[in-house]
């Protein structure tokens, strides 16, 4: 595993975070390949650890192999992100993975809040993601994608996209959504796929019960992006919040804002932004 085959890099990342005396430590951090961790942070307090998790290859290419897995013991508090994009590279046909797991103890709070990813003309990729909660876990995490790259006008018109994503609380599914999207296919204009957008994005929170007060609230909140469509849903346990638009930009900021609102009301904690945004 420590060694790529041919061009392609094969990588796992295993954290584990548990409480101390009231604060949340990294108690475990094994790595192998290029997936690493920056220091643990701690800019709202000891009880939330805020990590940054770094690739230094820059993106994932034909063949690559991630893996990223966290487990939050009971009462343990963490913020994952991303320091920058995750790009995935054009491929002439392996697949590029990333799979991420996560596991929350009781009363436990995880907070993904990864930077967009950027899906190449021509990519070949497979993006899987499964949280699963114990009674009284919380998870809040959101997906932004950008396909091709718009800054130099490109356009995802060849290539695949497979995209997997499962929230369970206690062996019960709460939420699942699972796609297989071919570029030369109508998805892109589509109206039950980008309708014409080149960037989506997904915020799920999971594992609280959201009063109507709170979702009127949520709604009340809209994307900066002119000619964007956004919506935001409500199911049993489940919130979600769903974006299309041109600028990856304005879905992070809308989600930041979801955030900021949603996180006093669920966790009685002003939204602190992770230092790494800012750089």
């Amino acid at each position: 595993m420590l060694e790529p085959e041919g061009s392609a890099w094969y990588a796992n990342l295993e954290l584990e975070f548990a409480t101390r005396a009231a604060a949340t430590v990294l108690t475990r951090n094994r790595h192998v390949g290029p997936l690493l961790v920056q220091k643990p942070l701690y800019p709202e307090g000891a009880q939330t650890c805020h990590i940054a998790i770094l690739h230094p290859p820059g993106g994932i290419a034909a063949g690559d192999r991630l893996r990223i897995e966290a487990t939050l013991q009971a009462r343990s508090r963490t913020l994952l992100t991303t320091p920058g994009a995750t790009k995935w590279y054009r491929s002439e046909g392996a697949v590029a993975h990333q799979d991420v797991r996560f596991a929350l103890a009781a009363g436990a709070v995880l907070e993904w809040l990864p930077r967009e990813g950027i899906v190449f003309n021509g990519a070949n990729a497979s993006s899987r993601l499964e949280v699963t909660l114990a009674s009284g876990a919380g998870y809040v995490g959101w997906d932004i994608m950008s396909f091709g790259r718009r800054a130099s006008g490109e356009r995802w018109t060849t290539g695949r996209l497979r995209i997997h994503t499962a929230i369970r609380r206690e062996d019960r599914l709460l939420w699942a959504e699972t796609a297989d999207l071919d570029a030369s296919s109508r998805f892109a204009q589509s109206s039950i796929g980008l309708s014409g957008f080149t960037a989506c994005g997904t915020l799920a929170v999971a594992g609280y019960e959201i009063g109507d007060e709170l979702l009127a609230a949520c709604r009340r909140v809209q994307c900066a992006e002119r000619g964007s469509r956004s919506g935001i849903t409500r199911v049993p346990a489940v919130l979600l919040a769903r974006c299309l638009g041109d600028s990856t930009e304005a879905i992070f900021d809308w989600f930041s804002r979801l955030w900021a609102l949603l996180r006093p009301a669920l966790s009685n904690r002003v939204a602190c932004a992770p230092r790494v945004w800012a750089c």
